[in-house]
């Protein structure tokens, strides 16, 4: 109890303390947080979301460490330097192993905005298989138009993995580490979360699938060809705004309290 009172007076003046372009940062990744919760992609207080403040390239924002998902608010979000230090006053601790796989990705990619990570059933079981995630769906197709892998090296912490993890990233925005879970990045909120979207739901028609045990129609090459052009043309040009909208007015609708 003390540390919920503590972190509601140390959030009273946040929104007074940040920049405009920080604060309509934080909604949006407070807004993700809860969709994560939303689609039952959350692993209770583990996995992250982090987005780059706009307005400071070497801080990020960050779950606090100890929330549930669906308590995340706009004004919870923790803001750290480059070294996972925080830089406003926090009652809550940043989880390490997040900050490690987040931060190699900021450093490295600066065009980069936000990185999402799960650790979904389906996730981590196409993560499991040899052959990573199949050609057997149109969301499929989407995802391995640019889709890398990194291999297990056990839980995150060490700091010479980082090298290793961005350079299998490459310019890829979606990895799936292997016996882990799923990785996106994007240069929105918006942007990771609809990357998210189409790899999560390839990776649970995959599992799906293969669950009614009889053989798999791959797509042919020559049907997924020009895979990025026609999602471009599906979305009229728009990309991750022609959902995210729609999305914050669903939360809206659900409880509005991630905007506080």
């Amino acid at each position: 109890m003390a540390q919920v009172q503590l972190a509601e007076t140390s959030q009273d003046r946040v929104k007074e303390r940040v920049s405009d372009a920080e604060w309509r940062m934080r909604v949006d990744l407070a807004a993700a947080y809860r969709l994560v919760a939303h689609f039952g992609w959350d692993d209770l207080i583990f996995t992250h979301i982090s987005a780059r403040v706009p307005d400071a390239p070497d801080q990020f924002l960050i779950n606090p460490y100890g929330m549930m998902f669906d308590e995340i608010t706009a004004s919870s979000l923790v803001k750290v330097d480059h070294h996972g230090e925080p830089v406003l006053d926090t009652p809550y601790d940043v989880n390490p192993a997040g900050f490690i796989i987040h931060s190699a990705v900021h450093e490295a990619r600066p065009e980069v905005g936000c990185v999402m990570h799960t650790h979904t059933a389906h996730g981590v079981a196409v993560s499991a298989q040899q052959d990573g995630l199949l050609p057997i769906s149109q969301q499929a197709m989407f995802a391995l138009t640019g889709l890398a892998y990194h291999d297990y090296e056990g839980v995150a912490l060490r700091e010479d993995e980082k090298a290793r993890l961005v350079a299998d990233l490459g310019r890829c925005k979606q990895m799936i580490l292997r016996n882990h879970g799923l990785l996106t990045c994007g240069r929105t909120v918006a942007d990771a979360f609809l990357t998210m979207y189409t790899l999560e739901s390839a990776c649970r028609i995959q599992i799906l699938a293969q669950s009614g045990g009889t053989a798999l129609t791959r797509v042919p090459p020559a049907a997924s060809a020009n895979m990025g052009q026609q999602a471009r043309q599906a979305t009229k040009g728009k990309g991750s705004n022609l959902a995210w909208p729609g999305l914050l007015r669903r939360l809206d609708r659900i409880n509005p309290d991630y905007r506080n």
